[in-house]
């Protein structure tokens, strides 16, 4: 298990908070970051997460809001307190995963294990750099969810992300843990840790380590990672959406604008070019039906890039069959 430090360059942090506060303090003196914060390279530590090395020569997971950042350094700090330059690999478009290198080699490795194989109340292990400033901290409890769903912000000013097909445990996860470790008592990494809900107890989520392994299997093979698109917006339909819309169905994906400059279906993509429209409801993909417990975004995680879907979808009244060819999401 490593810790991921996230720095910036002391100029360009001093530079930013004097901007920052101008609109507030026009006549006071430029902030400035106490010595005791700056290292010998001029460098900031401003933020920090954990990871795990899963292949000898430096390979390492972690979580996708961990390195989301573009404007900064990130050192990996291993265990034996050797710090390396961390190399972004791969960012997952969907799924909260990251893949980092260092230059280093027989490390040594967390095995993966397989989180399609879960059972509710298996004991877990979660491991990780708690609030960026307890290193190794470990904590166990039991897996207390399966597929869970949620919606998340890294901090307060980032997007909303979605995630979906969570694994839910009472193990302690704290801030500066994201990125760490969950493992079953064999040691075998089954998630990675991520998310939790503030104001809650004992409510913490991982990544199923399943997402992850595609990923590195993706790097492996095209040097990057892969996942297919529709392009299309879309809101999973309810009884109280049905309702409140008066749509004539309760299940389905409803394609909608996401903003006034948008018709909910992106110029060229595959839905486009299916002849998907703002309005439709497509009710089935692949003969299946689109709802809550099975919405599109979950049948394009098991999809590849190129296959072919099959749409049922209804407009106006009457049903269709569109079908259209997965491209590369970028």
């Amino acid at each position: 298990v490593v810790s991921v430090v996230i720095s910036k360059h002391l100029d360009d942090l001093e530079k930013e908070l004097a901007s920052e506060s101008l609109p507030f303090f026009p006549f006071e003196e430029p902030l400035k970051i106490p010595e005791e914060n700056i290292d010998a390279q001029g460098m900031v530590r401003i933020g920090g997460g954990s990871g795990f090395i899963v292949r000898e020569d430096g390979l390492i997971l972690t979580n996708k809001h961990v390195v989301s950042a573009t404007d900064v350094e990130y050192t990996v700090v291993t265990n034996d307190g050797e710090k390396y330059k961390a190399e972004i690999l791969a960012r997952d478009p969907i799924n909260d995963v990251a893949i980092l290198k260092i230059k280093a080699n027989n490390l040594p490795t967390i095995e993966l294990g397989d989180s399609s194989e879960l059972e509710l109340g298996q004991t877990v292990i979660a491991f990780g750099n708690a609030l960026g400033l307890f290193k190794n901290t470990v904590s166990s409890g039991i897996i207390s969810g399966l597929s869970r769903y949620i919606s998340a912000k890294a901090d307060p000013e980032a997007p909303i992300q979605e995630l979906r097909g969570l694994i839910q445990t009472d193990a302690a996860i704290n801030p500066g843990n994201s990125g760490g470790p969950l493992v079953d008592i064999n040691g075998r990494a089954i998630g990675i840790n991520a998310a939790i809900v503030f104001g809650a107890q004992n409510i913490g989520f991982a990544i199923p380590i399943d997402a992850a392994k595609r990923d590195l299997n993706d790097l492996k093979k095209y040097g990057r990672i892969r996942r297919p698109l529709l392009g299309l917006r879309y809101l999973i339909l309810n009884e109280g959406l049905q309702r409140k819309l008066g749509l004539p169905v309760s299940y389905g994906a409803l394609v909608i604008k996401e903003t006034l400059h948008d018709h909910g279906i992106i110029i060229n993509s595959p839905a486009h070019k299916a002849g998907l429209k703002e309005g439709d409801i497509i009710l089935e993909c692949n003969n299946e039906r689109i709802d809550h417990k099975k919405t599109l975004q979950d049948f394009l995680e098991n999809l590849n890039v190129g296959d072919e879907i099959c749409l049922k979808v209804l407009r106006q009244g009457k049903e269709f069959t569109a079908k259209a060819h997965l491209t590369e999401r970028k």
